[in-house]
């Protein structure tokens, strides 16, 4: 593999400095369109990471953040938005650069990392407790108070936009934050360090730990002086999660897999839903936790949908991801490719009707591609409908009747998201209420919004990232009684 003649940043930022890994050690970031190594950088072992807890609990403990005027704080994450919104195209580069989503797709992510640090400047000082009405010989009240040091740990999907799902409440909470990128993708969590640094944050307040998941982010759940730890990622690896970080009674925000149910009544507008459907699951290459992976059509109509998703399926192009043309971008490593690829051939195996799709593809010969795949007549019990693939491959099954959809939306182990598509507004209600999902869609799918909030239920996790919901998850509520008399 050839080195590609850009430059990143690739230090650890820890206390508004940047370093080396104490060990020397670095990791290689490889451009999964191209095979090329991007950058080596800094590998943080758990000497490293105490380093970055340290510095984040000398920011807390200094009152340097917490007890900053509210809306001054505030006033820190606008500019930091002002900052990012100066440098979009640019951040946006990297992150096609290191993840293999198309350009486009990774200008719409940093937009919405800009909407969301704006959205939690807002809240900064609009944190209150309230009076409560007790014996009148008490005046009692409670106060919202940051609970500490949070460690986040982010995946490779939308690496900058669901890092400041986490970073961004925490610090308008007034906690102080370590971010725990990636290893695959950990490039624009490090270059945001040069936008803290210029928005004037205190030192400590935000600091990054590249590294392996095993290394640093296990050091980081296992440290002490960590008192929060909010994770997206795998289900497997939030169990393990829970339980180190049980040993220290820390709280956590576990945001996890999805295998969401997309279902299409015959009254629905077919065109519509038929759209709705591709952007549900090739939407980023369907490296999204909530991509609408299981489509449920009902009879009437199924074949009609299968026909026209087939079509779309196919004329969806693999190149460039810079590449305006460019529709599919490339899976984030060759592991994952494998992966996909692995689950492609189970289909094939167990019976599932290939439609579209199914193979490896490259540019210029390289890169880690897979065409968009779409499986028919595939039944609850395989493997491509029951566990989460997180690559472009759609699994399509038919229902009879509204109890038929919910009985077979809620088959599945998970509860992040789902879609609905009818034309029936009362029916969308009741199946909106019957589904057991975060997050439900009617009429539309994968949209967000720095207002609402989005998590899972089941094994997809529990506590909120967005909207109000999501500062919860960052403050302690105290009770205080005065004695009047």
């Amino acid at each position: 593999m050839s080195a590609v003649a850009e430059t990143f940043r690739n230090q650890l930022f820890i206390g508004n400095e940047w370093r080396a890994a104490a060990s020397g050690r670095t990791m290689p970031v490889v451009n999964p369109a191209t095979e090329d190594v991007l950058s080596e950088v800094a590998a943080a072992d758990a000497g490293d990471v105490d380093a970055a807890v340290r510095a984040a609990r000398a920011c807390f403990e200094s009152d340097a953040w917490r007890s900053m005027p509210a809306r001054r704080r505030g006033a820190f994450l606008a500019k930091a938005a002002d900052l990012l919104e100066a440098r979009r195209d640019e951040f946006a580069r990297i992150e096609t650069l290191q993840n293999g989503k198309t350009f486009f797709e990774s200008k719409i992510e940093i937009s919405l990392t800009i909407d969301t640090l704006r959205y939690y400047a807002g809240w900064a000082d609009k944190i209150a407790g309230d009076t409560v009405p007790v014996d009148p010989r008490f005046f009692v009240y409670t106060l919202r108070e940051p609970i500490g040091v949070v460690g986040a740990i982010v995946p490779w999907n939308f690496p900058l936009n669901i890092a400041s799902w986490k970073f961004a409440p925490a610090l308008a909470a007034g906690c102080t934050v370590v971010l725990k990128p990636a290893s695959e993708t950990p490039l624009t969590a490090l270059a945001f360090g040069e936008i803290a640094l210029e928005a004037g944050f205190p030192p400590g307040a935000f600091n990054v730990i590249s590294g392996s998941g095993s290394v640093a982010g296990g050091a980081l759940v296992r440290h002490p002086e960590v008192d929060k730890i909010a994770f997206t990622g795998s289900t497997e690896v939030g169990r393990e999660i829970m339980r180190v970080a049980a040993e220290s009674n820390k709280r956590l925000t576990l945001e996890l897999g999805g295998k969401s149910p997309n279902i299409i009544f015959a009254d629905a507008d077919v065109e519509a839903a038929t759209r709705g459907a591709m952007t549900g699951i090739f939407y980023s290459k369907g490296e999204v936790c909530a991509a609408g992976s299981r489509l449920l059509v009902e009879k009437s109509v199924h074949g009609a949908v299968v026909e026209s998703l087939a079509e779309r399926a196919k004329k969806l192009t693999t190149g460039d991801p810079l590449d305006k043309g460019t529709r599919l971008g490339a899976v984030v490593s060759k592991k994952q490719q494998e992966t996909v690829l692995g689950y492609i051939e189970t289909g094939r195996r167990e019976g599932a009707r290939l439609v579209a799709g199914g193979n490896p593809a490259t540019w210029n010969g390289r890169g880690y591609y897979v065409e968009a795949t779409v499986f028919d007549q595939v039944s609850p019990e395989m493997t491509i409908a029951r566990e989460e693939i997180f690559g472009p491959v759609l699994a399509v099954m038919s229902f009879e009747g509204e109890a038929g959809a919910v009985d077979l939306g809620n088959r599945t182990i998970y509860g992040l998201a789902a879609g609905i598509w009818t034309r029936d507004i009362a029916r969308a209600h009741r199946v909106a209420r019957a589904l057991r999902a975060g997050t439900v869609w009617i009429n539309n799918y994968n949209n967000y919004d720095a207002a609402a909030s989005f998590g899972g239920v089941k094994a997809s996790g529990f506590g909120r990232d967005l909207g109000r919901e999501a500062l919860d998850g960052y403050l302690d509520t105290k009770t205080v009684w005065v004695g009047l008399t």
